[in-house]
């Protein structure tokens, strides 16, 4: 998936990144929150980065359910 954009965290991660907001190779656009360290919250995957990411299952709708983040693919270009 690509990033899109970052979504500002709370509580604990207030000041932080909260979630990676992405889009997929079929143009869906959900958020990866979960797996991302405290340093990569502090600096995170830039726009227009290549993610890698795991999820449970896909919803009716086709968006990943429960996406982690895995890391950044430098082997990617978009």
């Amino acid at each position: 998936a690509t990033v899109v954009g970052h979504t500002k965290g709370r509580g604990r991660h207030k000041g932080r990144c909260g979630a990676l907001e992405v889009k997929g190779v079929d143009d869906t656009e959900f958020k990866v929150g979960t797996g991302l360290s405290d340093a990569q919250r502090e600096s995170p995957p830039s726009i227009g980065s290549v993610i890698c990411y795991r999820y449970q299952e896909l919803t009716k709708d086709g968006i990943p359910r429960f996406p982690s983040f895995i890391g950044v693919r430098h082997d990617i270009r978009v």
